[in-house]
């Protein structure tokens, strides 16, 4: 069992893991984080974030990121102060106040907690209660202090973020760029100029990630590749040896870091990641939720995946081949070494047989 100083150091090193509420396996958080230190205790992620080593916040999406990084975060939160990270408008000043009040009287509580009712039929329709503490999140003014289930429980930043981070300068928009872009490339290893925009959703600040981007490599801190495949020039850190023997077996989350740059992930892995959660059952080429088989450097397999939890065991309903791949006892083999480390990570049995392979 994985200890809480190897998962947070994997959420330090990955600079941010994303959450998602989809639970078929496993929560795409611990999908992530498992594919790399192996199975860890259920309740990791509240122990770290109630140590105030790691917090939540809006990143690629609602990410868990190291608590290193929040004096970074903050000028987010201060781009967040009137409009929400969906860009919504902020509720009223008067109702924050007043749910502010509640925490600080009553403690960390979830959103069911509050008075008022949803909009049914309506993806985002919160009540104003919900509305109110995710205003609040986004602005900083309180932070997630554990989750219940899935759902998020709030309390005041104050009691949740050790002041050190908490009283930290907040950057220029310049440095947020830069920082994030050099953190972004160092947590994933490469990365186009794309490719961080992405991982850090830094859509509309392209002018100001090129000058950064040319000040690091000036610097010295990242080095920038021209590929003989003729694509977009690629960001690495600088001085770090390219590792020739990769040797890994494992399926990868649908939500996985890798996999954030649609564009490079073809370059890297001759791999068109899709996911298909979203789309009605009948137009699904390759299932609900599918987790790509990472074998060495290549992605060789989609596997349709579930947790059958009367049987406590993995399910896997369907195993695609991607193109030029056979079906092979190697191939059969490194399949079996990542069902068993997701079946640890999820706490159930890996399955004994498995359905033939699909060309």
């Amino acid at each position: 069992m994985a200890s809480d100083d190897a998962v947070a150091d994997t959420i330090r090193r990955l600079q941010a893991v994303q959450l998602d509420s989809i639970s078929a396996v496993e929560r795409a958080h611990r999908l992530t984080i498992g594919s790399r230190v192996g199975a860890f205790g259920s309740d990791t992620e509240n122990r770290l974030l109630a140590a105030g080593r790691v917090f939540e916040y809006w990143s690629h999406e609602a990410c868990l990121l190291a608590i290193e990084d929040y004096p970074l975060m903050k000028r987010r939160m201060l781009d967040h102060h009137d409009r929400h990270w969906w860009g919504g408008a902020r509720t009223s000043r008067e109702l924050e106040d007043e749910v502010l009040e509640i925490l600080r009287e009553r403690g960390p509580l979830p959103a069911r907690a509050f008075d008022g009712r949803n909009a049914p039929g309506q993806m985002w329709g919160w009540k104003p209660a919900k509305r109110a503490l995710e205003n609040l999140f986004a602005s900083g003014e309180v932070a997630i202090t554990r989750r219940d289930g899935f759902q998020r429980v709030y309390d005041l930043a104050e009691r949740v973020i050790p002041a050190p981070y908490r009283d930290a300068d907040t950057p220029s928009e310049a440095e947020f760029v830069r920082e994030f872009a050099a953190r972004a490339v160092e947590a994933r290893g490469a990365l186009t100029a794309g490719g961080i925009i992405e991982h850090c959703r830094l859509r509309g600040r392209r002018p100001i990630l090129d000058v950064q981007l040319h000040a690091l490599v000036a610097d010295g801190r990242l080095t920038r590749l021209q590929v003989e495949d003729g694509g977009h020039d690629v960001f690495v850190p600088a001085g770090v040896p390219i590792d020739g023997a990769p040797s890994a077996a494992v399926l990868l989350c649908p939500f996985e870091n890798l996999l954030w740059d649609r564009q490079l992930a073809p370059r890297l892995f001759g791999f068109d990641h899709v996911i298909e959660v979203y789309k009605p059952e009948p137009i699904r080429r390759y299932g609900y939720y599918v987790l790509p088989l990472l074998v060495r450097d290549r992605i060789v397999a989609r596997v349709d995946l579930r947790r059958d939890r009367p049987a406590d065991t993995l399910d896997v309903r369907a195993i695609h081949l991607e193109p030029k791949q056979r079906a092979t006892k190697a191939l059969d083999a490194a399949l079996r070494r990542a069902l068993a480390r997701v079946a640890a990570s999820a706490g159930v049995r890996a399955p004994d047989a498995l359905p033939e392979p699909i060309a």
